[in-house]
């Protein structure tokens, strides 16, 4: 029987790419059901292509639009809200869902999805960032797998396949270092939002892709590797990786070290995660060794602020990464809004940091009301 996959972001990058791999192979796969937040145009067209059995909108002013767009596809039933997001990832048929929303917002229906013991692909990095022990802990409980989608951590998962209790001494993590490598920090300081869009690898949603610009991105997942493997920070090596052709790779105990490799394609970590343990073909590209080159260096902490920022809210635990992304998430839109300059989206999230409470034992209420004071004080300090 054909795998039944709801998609909770689907009008994003990772979603559209997704889609992708389900139509190379609709004799495994099916849709169940298309999520998005704003677009409602793309979503409705998504529905009409991929007849789902149900399409929710986040933002619930869309939903007569989206009702309008659909009226011609009575078999397909539309919902809205955030409210519906939890209870759609819980409908019988579903056997796996992919979280592909970005931010916070993926946090609630994650944690449904979970109870309700669906296999959960998971590419939404706020939900581990913010709530990676609760995440951890219900997995356990629910006995429900969590597959990573991200290439970096489907890489460091792939490199684990069949290492059993094998000791691993260091995850090394690899990162493009954005469009901003090479650039002094004088200039830096300057940069607008296009040049931090100009991504020189990977084609990603804006959010994304400003948190690759200041390293954030590999600062969230640091705290997803550390979760996702049992693995403490200081075991977590980032390296930069201009080429993005080494996804990520394991040192074990002996000194071997087992990397993932290919070139820079979201469809094959996304169809991983879909498959596991089987590998499908894929048509993309194949890596030619004798054109890609590789290099390695160490980030710079002081031009990439955010990065240390990270590792300090890992060191400290508790709801200290929780406010970490909060602060983020506003001066991410701020930069993006031109509203904030680009190393003044560091400075905010330290100060943030600062000012709000620290809580070393979070519930999911209390990662909730974080979540809203820091986006408060993050907001205050955006304006002042």
């Amino acid at each position: 029987m054909k795998q039944q996959i709801c998609i909770l972001g689907s009008t994003g990058s990772i979603g559209t790419q997704a889609l992708q791999v389900i139509e190379e192979h609709p004799d495994l796969y099916e849709v169940y059901c298309l999520t998005a937040n704003n677009r409602v145009h793309e979503l409705a067209e998504q529905a009409r292509r991929h007849h789902p059995a149900a399409v929710v909108i986040a933002n619930e002013s869309h939903y007569d639009e989206l009702k309008a767009l659909l009226d011609d596809q009575p078999d397909i039933k539309v919902y809205a809200g955030a409210r519906a997001l939890d209870e759609i990832v819980e409908a019988g048929p579903i056997d796996m869902v992919l979280t592909a929303m970005v931010g916070f917002a993926g946090l609630s229906p994650t944690i449904h999805a979970i109870k309700a013991k669906k296999k959960i692909c998971l590419a939404n990095k706020e939900t581990l960032v913010v709530a990676g022990e609760l995440i951890c802990q219900l997995a356990m409980e629910n006995h429900t797998p969590i597959i990573p989608v991200d290439s970096e951590h489907s890489a460091i998962f792939q490199s684990l396949v069949g290492e059993d209790d094998n000791e691993i001494e260091k995850i090394l993590l690899t990162a493009s270092g954005g469009p901003f490598r090479l650039l002094p920090i004088e200039r830096i300081a300057t940069v607008t939002k296009a040049d931090a869009l100009r991504h020189p690898t990977w084609d990603m949603g804006a959010k994304i892709t400003i948190d690759s610009a200041t390293m954030m991105n590999k600062g969230f997942e640091v705290i997803e590797a550390k979760w996702l493997f049992g693995v403490p920070a200081e075991r977590i090596q980032v390296l930069v990786h201009p080429q993005s052709i080494v996804h990520s790779a394991v040192q074990f105990a002996d000194g071997s070290v087992k990397a993932q490799l290919g070139v820079p394609d979201m469809r094959l970590p996304i169809q991983y995660a879909f498959s596991f343990p089987k590998r499908l073909s894929l048509s993309s590209e194949r890596l030619d060794f004798f054109r890609h080159p590789l290099e390695f260096f160490e980030p710079d902490l002081e031009k990439f602020h955010c990065l240390a920022l990270a590792f300090e809210a890992i060191h400290r635990g508790g709801n200290m990464p929780c406010i970490l992304n909060a602060a983020n998430e506003i001066v991410n839109r701020g930069f993006l809004e031109d509203r904030c300059g680009f190393l003044q989206m560091g400075e905010i999230i330290e100060q943030t940091m600062k000012r709000v409470a620290y809580d070393p034992q979070p519930s999911f209420d209390t990662y909730v009301q974080t979540d809203k004071e820091a986006r408060r004080v993050a907001e205050e300090l955006l304006v002042s």
